[in-house]
């Protein structure tokens, strides 16, 4: 019996029956962590869940990384907007990060 773990509704992919997108669980994947280390970012999710949605991105790899690649421009896009939008308040945001990471002291490797 055969049983579906991501759903596409409301222009997106999401396990399905929870509010945790298929984008989380396959850039958790892409970034190495193991699918009980994912578990453990998202105590929503059941093991089996994970294992799920990571089958089901790598079994429509293209569609995905489409749709994630189109998702990250689209942000992209909207964060240009806001900073052209509201450049002073950038502007300030810039000033404190520099402040900030100014005072964080270099790591040692």
């Amino acid at each position: 019996m055969a049983k579906d773990y991501v759903e596409q509704h409301d222009e997106g992919y999401w396990i399905t029956g929870t509010r945790v997108s298929l984008d989380s669980v396959a850039y958790a994947f892409l970034e190495g962590l193991s699918p009980e280390s994912i578990v453990d970012s998202f105590d929503t999710l059941t093991l089996e869940e994970v294992y799920g949605a990571i089958a089901f991105y790598l079994g429509h790899r293209d569609v995905i990384d489409a749709y994630l690649k189109q998702s990250e421009a689209e942000f992209d896009e909207l964060c240009r907007r806001a900073r052209a939008a509201n450049p002073l308040l950038y502007q300030k945001l810039d000033e404190v990060r520099g402040m900030l990471d100014a005072q964080v002291p270099a790591a040692t490797v």
